[in-house]
Parts: C-alpha cells; structure tokens; sequence
C-alpha cells in the first residue's frame, strides 16, 4: 500500500473509529456485531464493515492472543471496553490485514485510543499491538 491522500486517511481514520462505536455497542448490549450492524438505519463504509464482522468473525484468536499478552498484569476482562475494542481492532487488521502497514495499524489504534480511551490507554495499546505484531507479523524492512 502506498502513500495514502490525507482526505483517505481521514477516511480511513473515520472508518476505524466507527467500527469503534459499533464494536463498543455490541459488547455493551450484550449483541452480536451483525445484529448491531443490522440495527442501523444506514450501512457503515465498507472499511467499518470489514472490521466489525473481521474481529466478529476472529474473536476468540483474537481474544486468546490478547489474554496472553496483557497478562499477567491485567486480565482482558477487566481492561477498559474502549481499549479491548480498540485492542480487538488492531489485532485483527494486524491479523488478517498484511497489505496495511504495521506502522499505520499501530498508530491508527493509538489515535483512537488516545481520543476514547484514558491517559494511559495510547502508550498501553502500543505496547500490546507492538506484541502482537511480533507474532503475527514478519519483520518489516527498514
């Protein structure tokens, strides 16, 4: 993937932090994504869409990896539901993602953590995707 305009980054940016407010509804209500998704008066972008349904669908590797990596520190039921959704985002795209750069997942979930999550939310979900990526993820050229 190459260079992105600013106005696709935004795009893209906005996308995330919808698949955000989705993921973080679906968790409060107690629903499936696809029931949230199915809920709404207007389809998200497709962007918003893939990821909702792709941590859907990937949930339980994602959840495990998760689980091991914030422990034993903390439990990944007792992290803030922002920052698991945020967590399960990044996980996923790192995952299932290989044509987005490592960089712009990590930074793009630390945007959104930065924006809904506590003041210890970015540094911890950089940590947390850093690890992730270190397994899912070949090491990338300098």
């Amino acid at each position: 993937m190459g260079d992105l305009e600013p106005s696709e980054v935004e795009s893209r940016r906005g996308a995330r932090e919808r698949a955000l407010e989705l993921l973080y509804e679906a968790e409060a209500k107690g629903v499936g994504a696809d029931d949230v998704l199915a809920s709404l008066p207007v389809a998200p972008v497709p962007l918003a869409v893939e990821l909702v349904r792709g941590v859907e669908a990937n949930r339980v590797e994602i959840d495990e990896r998760l689980g091991r990596l914030v422990a034993p520190r903390w439990s990944l039921e007792r992290l803030a539901a922002v920052d698991r959704a945020v967590l399960r985002i990044g996980s996923y795209e790192l995952a299932e993602a290989p044509d987005r750069t490592q960089a712009v997942i990590i930074n793009e979930a630390v945007v959104l953590a930065r924006r809904f999550g506590t003041d210890d939310s970015p540094r911890f979900v950089n940590g947390v995707l850093a690890a992730v990526a270190s397994e899912v993820r070949p090491p990338e050229e300098p």
